[in-house]
């Protein structure tokens, strides 16, 4: 018997594994098992084997955690491309920080735009699906560690958009009318106001707020609506705000008044001049 085998066999007794006589030998793995097969570990040895890995496999699983192959750009400096992304993600999207962000919205122009402004932050392309029935489209980044990142973003802006500059504020409120808002202009009953609605009602004091600070009066209407009425106020709403370009009223609604896609901000438009002198 040559000494390199006895000496796999020997080190084999003494508890060492396959990977460790390898190393240990610097011989080929094929030989060096041909010389250890028949003889087992003990349980002993097994488990702190078992116990080993599982450990590595934890440490490595929370080195991971909250990392993805397909990084992103963190930012600490808000602008209105920033403010808009995650304002939209907010109103008429998702974050959730176990799978991705998503938005969902039936304006090509919205979509568009909120691509446009993740763009900035993240490279990748979003995964899209219409919905046939409804033509609601979504969007959705499936990556775990942007959407914990965009999670404490949302919250981080809500915490401090009462210090940013009008125009950065009018960027976020302009995002809660293009998603969540509409115009009631039906001059024959007098009706020209703004409405938007939103379940949580701290949105809603807050979006409240961020007008008034604009020059423009609203009012809340439990439980779900905030609303802006006359002239000036919609005149204000126009000039320091407005709706998007391409945002329209859905005109297939069986309610729809205009019976046709109208931009929000052309019935805006139309419902100030309205208005008698």
């Amino acid at each position: 018997m040559n000494s390199w085998k006895e000496k796999c066999i020997a080190l084999r007794k003494q508890g060492h594994t396959l990977p460790e006589i390898i190393q240990m030998t610097g011989k080929p793995k094929s030989s060096v098992y041909g010389y250890i097969r028949e003889i087992q570990l003990s349980p002993a040895r097994l488990q702190g084997i078992r116990k080993a890995s599982g450990e590595r496999i934890r440490k490595f699983a929370l080195a991971r955690k909250g990392k993805s192959v397909r990084s992103f750009k963190q930012f600490e400096e808000w602008n209105m491309e920033k403010v808009s992304l995650v304002a939209h993600l907010l109103f008429d999207g998702g974050v959730y920080p176990d799978s991705g962000c998503t938005y969902n919205n039936r304006s090509r122009a919205l979509i568009k735009h909120v691509e446009k402004c993740m763009h900035a932050v993240y490279d990748f392309e979003p995964t899209r699906y219409t919905n046939p029935l409804t033509g609601v489209s979504r969007i959705s980044y499936h990556n775990v560690a942007l959407a914990i990142y965009m999670k404490d973003k949302v919250r981080k802006l809500l915490q401090n958009i009462y210090s940013f500059s009008p125009n950065l504020k009018g960027e976020f409120v302009r995002a809660f009318f293009d998603d969540e808002g509409c115009i009631d202009y039906r001059p024959e009953k007098n009706r020209r106001s703004i409405r938007g609605y939103q379940k949580d009602i701290e949105i809603l004091r807050l979006i409240q707020t961020l007008l008034k600070d604009l020059g423009v009066e609203s009012r809340i209407v439990l439980p779900n609506e905030v609303i802006i009425v006359g002239k000036e106020n919609l005149l204000r709403f126009k000039k320091e705000v407005n709706f998007s370009s391409g945002v329209y009223m859905n005109g297939n609604r069986s309610n729809s008044r205009w019976k046709k896609h109208t931009e929000k901000r052309e019935l805006l438009k139309r419902a100030i001049q309205s208005f008698k002198s």
